[in-house]
Order: structure tokens, then sequence, then C-alpha cells
């Protein structure tokens, strides 16, 4: 099932970005963070549009269940897990991040996810949430994502729940940085062709720009 367009932005010869609509996620912050970024970006539900753009993202904000409900009516797993298995560049943000997993338990409901990461979602064990302001992060040696990025780099998160499972993304090969709120938690993740990140860059400044340049870079 395709969609339309709900607009453009971004001037020059660009990549070519798609950010992908569903019914879920900061779409208009995105699309601006993006086109600042260097990026000829589309805010869309196109599928085929998604399926060719150079970099596909995918937003989401709430609850993980809505999310995935989103991403189900619109047909767009398959698409995403497409790109990801033909090394086509995909970038989660947020819940974007958190359906990329095979699942999300939120009171109770555990709902499938998409399965391109080991492990699930679960609520954070913090006393104050949700999470919510400017954090710091802990990224691996050899990160694309944080290139170039000062140590005590600051993030922007709105969550109250997230990963905790490193170990599993660790025997997957997965690049995973870190955050620290009552526990720490997965705060980023990077293999091949995916990237998705817990906090929201097109809303954490000078960082986040410089982020999502690191990551239009490795868009072809």
């Amino acid at each position: 099932m395709g969609g339309h367009d709900t607009g453009t932005a971004g001037r020059g010869g660009g990549r070519r970005i798609v950010v992908l609509d569903y019914g879920s996620g900061n779409l208009r912050s995105a699309e601006r963070a993006l086109a600042h970024a260097g990026a000829d970006v589309t805010v869309t539900a196109d599928l085929t549009a998604a399926a060719e753009a150079d970099g596909l993202v995918v937003p989401g904000v709430g609850a993980y269940a809505a999310c995935m409900a989103g991403i189900e009516a619109s047909g767009a797993g398959p698409v995403i897990a497409e790109r990801v298995a033909t090394g086509r560049p995909v970038l989660g943000i947020c819940v974007g991040m958190q359906v990329l997993f095979a699942h999300g338990d939120e009171h109770g409901v555990v709902t499938k996810g998409l399965g391109l990461l080991p492990g699930g979602v679960t609520r954070l064990p913090a006393e104050r949430l949700p999470h919510m302001g400017w954090n710091t992060v802990t990224p691996p040696a050899g990160s694309v994502l944080f290139a170039g990025l000062p140590a005590d780099s600051r993030f922007y998160f709105v969550h109250s729940y997230g990963v905790l499972d490193q170990a599993a993304l660790a025997e997957a090969g997965v690049r995973v940085t870190t955050a620290h709120h009552g526990t720490d938690f997965v705060a980023a993740v990077e293999r091949g062709p995916l990237s998705a990140a817990q906090f929201h860059p097109e809303k954490s400044a000078e960082t986040g720009a410089l982020l999502l340049r690191n990551w239009l870079a490795t868009v072809d």
C-alpha cells in the first residue's frame, strides 16, 4: 500500500532521503534537520519512494504498539527489512529505533517488532520517568555516527522505555552506544546499513546536526 507526498524540503543535489510517514513521528522536525544537514528530503507514505531513496529515516513517537500498528497498516515493514538486507541505509529515531528490535513490552503487553535487531524494549528501571532532557552518551570505538563529536556531547532524550541487553547486540555484531538513566541503556546502534538512535538528533542542536551529517556521509 502506497501513499502520497506530504511535503518536500532541501535544495540542491543532495542525497535523496525519505522520512517515512506511517502515522507517527516528528516528521517536520526530522525533515528540517536533514535538509539543514544537506539532504534532499521528502516526507511521504509512498513505499516505492521509501524503497528507492538513497536513505530512509524511520521516525517514531509514543507507544511501541501504536507505531508497529502504523507500520503494519502501511505495509512498510518489508520495505525496511529489504533495504537492510540489500545494504541500503536506514536510520531509526526514538520509537523508530525501538521497533527495529524483536519485541516491545509495555504495561505487560508484548508487541512483535520488525526483528531486525535481537532483544526487546522494556521499561527503564529508573525512579524518574520519562527520561527527558539532555544526556551524554558513550559511543564505541569505530563508531561512524559519532565520529568527530566531542566526548561530552549531549543529546536530547524523551522516553520511558529502552533496550537494556547489550550482550545480545554485541554477539550480533552491532556497535552499541550507551547512555545512563537509572541504568545503562542502548542509546544508539550501528550495523552495516542499519543505524538508529534512541535520542532525537533533530532536537539535539549542533551535536545532532553533526550526527546527521555523519549518517548522510554513509548514504550513497
